[in-house]
């Protein structure tokens, strides 16, 4: 059963929060220095434990109901995350010296949002297979 839409949601969650991080920086310091995920351990744990959450939701998908609380479980996890980043981002300098190098905010910050989105979209479908399960079980 591999091959439902949800697990192809969880697949683009895992690679929302798996391999994109590497690819592009949360923000740009006064230095003008990328600054990835990897330098805050908070960020690595959050990132790695919503990876590890959604694969394992991957791989239940025998199990339908705890796919959906591993998924809920996700969302709030990837919430937490969206907060962490605006915190920082609203302590982050926005100066505008033409003089000097300017910190800018990176495409990496909207990381949780895109996994935010594909974990509503997959918990939605299994939603939908459950309530289908039980109709048909009614039936009988």
């Amino acid at each position: 059963m591999l091959q439902r839409i949800q697990t192809v949601y969880l697949i683009i969650a895992v690679i929302a929060t798996g391999a994109l991080p590497f690819a592009f920086p949360l923000w740009v310091t006064k230095n003008g220095e990328n600054y990835y995920f990897i330098r805050d351990l908070a960020f690595v744990l959050l990132f790695a434990f919503s990876t590890t959450l959604s694969i394992v939701s991957i791989m239940t998908y025998k199990k339908r109901k705890n796919q959906f609380v591993m998924g809920r479980l996700n969302i709030i996890l990837n919430v937490i995350l969206l907060g962490l980043f605006i915190f920082r981002l609203f302590n982050l300098s926005g100066e505008t010296d033409p003089d000097k190098v300017v910190s800018e905010k990176g495409i990496g910050v909207i990381l949780p949002i895109v996994s935010i989105v594909f974990l509503s979209l997959a918990n939605k479908a299994i939603k939908k297979d459950e309530d289908l399960v039980k109709s048909v079980d009614r039936l009988r």
